[in-house]
């Protein structure tokens, strides 16, 4: 029989890499993301007995690192920044897709860009997305459609680039 500890360590490695790249999305960081990441682990780990009883683990631990971040925001320290060049893992898409998406991202207000994100990046229904970030549906569904208009605003210019070929 598994432990407790062993559980956690099994959901931590499937997830952890997950985890990180919704931290990216929402900080635009990878140093501060992996530090936000191994925080929600952490507080993941301390509260493990509740959050196994948690109908959807993973939207668990996401809740915990968007509050993570957002605790983040709030602090003074969170206007430092790294000096140096940052190593970003590879993805399937377009290198310049994903820097203009993710500086048009960066653009949005932080509720909006978490949001935009557990939308369309990590798949969550507006339902779900109300939940983690303990809003009413109605303010999701305005918020989205207006992120989305800000987007296709922000990203307008490098529309024909972006999507030829």
């Amino acid at each position: 029989m598994m432990t407790d500890d062993d559980e956690f360590a099994e959901f931590a490695n499937a997830h952890a890499e997950r985890l990180r790249n919704t931290a990216f999305m929402l900080c635009h960081d990878w140093h501060l993301a992996q530090d936000l990441t191994q925080t929600a682990l952490t507080k993941l780990f301390l509260s493990w007995r509740r959050a196994v009883q948690a109908d959807n683990l993973v939207a668990y631990a996401q809740k915990i690192l968007l509050r993570v971040w957002l605790d983040h925001r709030r602090r003074r320290s969170s206007t430092e920044s790294t000096p140096g060049v940052l190593h970003e893992p590879a993805y399937r898409e377009s290198h310049e897709l994903r820097l203009t998406m993710l500086d048009a991202l960066a653009q949005l207000p932080a509720r909006d860009r978490a949001i935009v994100i557990l939308r369309y990046f990590e798949d969550y229904s507006v339902e779900q997305v109300a939940d983690v970030l303990e809003l009413p549906v109605s303010i999701v569904k305005s918020q989205t459609r207006r992120s989305l208009t800000k987007l296709r605003e922000l990203l307008a210019a490098d529309q024909l680039a972006l999507f030829a070929g």
